[in-house]
This record gives C-alpha cells, sequence and structure tokens, in this order.
C-alpha cells in the first residue's frame, strides 16, 4: 500500500493488489449484505463499516493476509472460530492462499451491529 490518503473505500481499493481486491470487494458485499443499514468509511486508513456512528469492523488487505478487526468483543464472542486466524491483539488475519471464511465475517458484522 501507498501512502495516500484514502477518503474512501474505492480508494483503498485502488492500491492495492488485484487478487487482494477481489477478495476485499467480497468482504464488503458480505458486511453489506449482513448489516444493509451501515456506512462505509476509512478509519485508521483502513476500509471500514459504521452504524450509528460506532465503527463495526474494519478490514485491510496485507502482504500475506486480510486483516479483519472487529474490536475486542466482536473477537471475544468468536474466539473459538476465530483461534486459527488470531493475529496480535484484537486482530484476526485470514491468510489469502486459504478460503475466507464469509459467513464468519458475516456473523461477526451481524453480532457488533447488535452491539451497536
Amino acid at each position: 500500500m501507498s501512502s495516500t490518503r484514502f477518503t474512501t473505500i474505492d480508494d483503498y481499493m485502488q492500491t492495492i493488489p488485484k487478487d487482494a481486491q477481489a477478495i476485499l470487494q467480497k468482504v464488503r458485499t458480505t458486511i453489506h449484505a449482513a448489516v444493509p443499514e451501515a456506512v462505509e468509511a476509512i478509519s485508521y486508513q483502513m476500509p471500514a463499516f459504521t452504524l450509528r456512528g460506532k465503527t463495526l469492523v474494519y478490514f485491510a488487505a496485507w502482504q500475506h493476509h486480510i486483516g479483519f478487526y472487529a474490536t475486542p468483543a466482536g473477537n471475544e464472542a468468536f474466539r473459538t472460530e476465530l483461534a486459527p486466524y488470531q493475529g496480535a491483539k484484537g486482530s484476526v488475519r485470514f491468510p489469502l492462499d486459504q478460503p475466507i471464511p464469509y459467513d464468519l465475517i458475516s456473523r461477526i458484522a451481524k453480532f457488533r451491529a447488535q452491539e451497536v
């Protein structure tokens, strides 16, 4: 990724490799489908979705994985299912060379929407 300051998810998407773009686009549509009233945003220079002014989830492309950040509560509620993907505190890493668990992403987004 470049040092560009992003203002939209589309801006962000233009800076990442095509294969990661396809995955992030599916993450994006998965979250839209799970929480249709959620609003796209950029926060911490990463794609994010908000609801009533509060962030639901963040996600980002990295060299070898998709980072997914559902705040501590979202990660804690799905701790068992997320265990194979745990990264640093508060982060989840979905390896690019493995199937992305879109159903899990959907359930986490719905959970976070209920929290908000």
